[in-house]
Protein backbone atom coordinates (compact mmCIF):
# COMPACT_ATOMS: atom_id res chain seq x y z
CA UNK A 1 0.00 0.00 0.00
CA UNK A 2 2.89 2.57 0.66
CA UNK A 3 3.73 2.15 -3.16
CA UNK A 4 -0.26 4.04 -4.05
CA UNK A 5 0.26 6.24 -1.32
CA UNK A 6 3.30 7.76 -2.51
CA UNK A 7 1.41 7.48 -6.07
CA UNK A 8 -1.41 9.08 -5.17
CA UNK A 9 0.64 11.91 -2.76
CA UNK A 10 2.08 12.97 -5.54
CA UNK A 11 -0.17 12.58 -8.38
CA UNK A 12 -1.98 15.49 -5.55
CA UNK A 13 0.93 17.73 -4.93
CA UNK A 14 2.28 17.94 -8.34
CA UNK A 15 -1.66 18.99 -9.52
CA UNK A 16 -2.01 21.56 -6.87
CA UNK A 17 1.92 22.92 -7.31
CA UNK A 18 0.23 23.90 -11.22
CA UNK A 19 -2.55 25.66 -9.44
CA UNK A 20 -0.70 27.61 -6.95
CA UNK A 21 1.60 28.45 -10.19
CA UNK A 22 -0.83 29.68 -12.21
CA UNK A 23 0.10 27.36 -14.64
CA UNK A 24 -1.33 28.35 -18.54
CA UNK A 25 -3.15 25.31 -19.06
CA UNK A 26 -4.87 25.25 -15.42
CA UNK A 27 -6.16 29.22 -15.54
CA UNK A 28 -7.51 28.21 -19.17
CA UNK A 29 -9.49 24.98 -17.52
CA UNK A 30 -10.86 27.00 -14.97
CA UNK A 31 -11.83 30.09 -17.41
CA UNK A 32 -13.50 27.21 -19.38
CA UNK A 33 -15.41 25.87 -16.13
CA UNK A 34 -16.83 29.54 -15.08
CA UNK A 35 -14.70 28.95 -12.08
CA UNK A 36 -13.58 32.04 -10.80
CA UNK A 37 -9.45 32.05 -10.52
CA UNK A 38 -9.56 32.10 -5.99
CA UNK A 39 -11.32 28.84 -6.79
CA UNK A 40 -8.39 27.55 -8.75
CA UNK A 41 -5.97 28.32 -5.72
CA UNK A 42 -8.24 26.99 -3.13
CA UNK A 43 -8.07 23.47 -4.93
CA UNK A 44 -4.28 24.06 -5.26
CA UNK A 45 -4.08 24.60 -1.41
CA UNK A 46 -6.08 21.55 -0.60
CA UNK A 47 -4.66 19.41 -3.12
CA UNK A 48 -0.94 20.16 -1.92
CA UNK A 49 -1.73 20.07 1.84
CA UNK A 50 -3.76 16.62 1.08
CA UNK A 51 -0.71 15.22 -1.14
CA UNK A 52 1.57 15.91 1.48
CA UNK A 53 -0.13 14.68 4.58
CA UNK A 54 -0.51 11.35 2.92
CA UNK A 55 3.08 11.43 1.68
CA UNK A 56 4.47 12.50 5.19
CA UNK A 57 1.37 10.66 8.04
CA UNK A 58 0.17 13.70 9.06
CA UNK A 59 -3.45 13.11 9.25
CA UNK A 60 -3.19 10.40 6.65
CA UNK A 61 -6.69 9.12 6.90
CA UNK A 62 -8.33 12.77 6.92
CA UNK A 63 -6.61 14.00 3.91
CA UNK A 64 -7.64 10.55 1.88
CA UNK A 65 -10.83 11.09 3.11
CA UNK A 66 -10.99 14.92 2.17
CA UNK A 67 -8.96 14.03 -1.56
CA UNK A 68 -11.49 11.66 -2.30
CA UNK A 69 -14.28 14.16 -1.62
CA UNK A 70 -12.55 16.56 -3.93
CA UNK A 71 -12.49 13.95 -6.81
CA UNK A 72 -16.24 14.15 -6.87
CA UNK A 73 -16.01 17.36 -8.16
CA UNK A 74 -13.42 16.60 -10.18
CA UNK A 75 -15.62 14.30 -11.63
CA UNK A 76 -18.27 16.53 -11.64
CA UNK A 77 -16.92 19.52 -13.70
CA UNK A 78 -14.92 16.72 -16.39
CA UNK A 79 -18.61 15.39 -16.70
CA UNK A 80 -20.47 18.63 -16.94
CA UNK A 81 -18.13 19.70 -19.85
CA UNK A 82 -17.81 16.52 -21.63
CA UNK A 83 -13.85 16.18 -21.14
CA UNK A 84 -14.66 12.14 -21.06
CA UNK A 85 -10.47 11.35 -21.01
CA UNK A 86 -9.81 13.68 -17.90
CA UNK A 87 -13.07 11.88 -16.23
CA UNK A 88 -11.44 8.69 -16.90
CA UNK A 89 -8.29 9.76 -15.60
CA UNK A 90 -10.17 11.70 -12.18
CA UNK A 91 -12.59 8.43 -12.25
CA UNK A 92 -9.10 6.33 -11.89
CA UNK A 93 -7.82 8.78 -9.20
CA UNK A 94 -11.02 8.72 -7.23
CA UNK A 95 -11.34 4.51 -7.35
CA UNK A 96 -7.82 4.75 -6.22
CA UNK A 97 -8.47 7.24 -3.20
CA UNK A 98 -11.29 5.74 -2.05
CA UNK A 99 -9.90 2.19 -1.58
CA UNK A 100 -7.07 3.97 0.42
CA UNK A 101 -9.63 5.87 2.40
CA UNK A 102 -11.69 2.77 3.36
CA UNK A 103 -8.36 1.10 3.94
CA UNK A 104 -7.32 3.84 6.05
CA UNK A 105 -10.63 4.34 8.27
CA UNK A 106 -11.12 0.92 9.07
CA UNK A 107 -8.58 0.89 11.18
CA UNK A 108 -9.84 3.61 12.96
CA UNK A 109 -13.64 2.54 13.29
CA UNK A 110 -11.71 -0.32 15.22
CA UNK A 111 -9.68 0.75 17.44
CA UNK A 112 -7.27 -0.98 15.95
CA UNK A 113 -3.34 0.59 15.69
CA UNK A 114 -2.46 1.99 12.62
CA UNK A 115 -2.11 -0.02 9.67
CA UNK A 116 1.48 -0.71 8.16
CA UNK A 117 1.54 1.50 5.49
Amino acid sequence: MKPLIYILGLIYTASGCAKLLGLGFELEAFARWGYPIYFMYFIGVCEVLGGLALIINILRHLAALGLSLLMCGALITHAINSEWVMLLVATIILVLTSWLTATLWKTVFKGAEKPEI
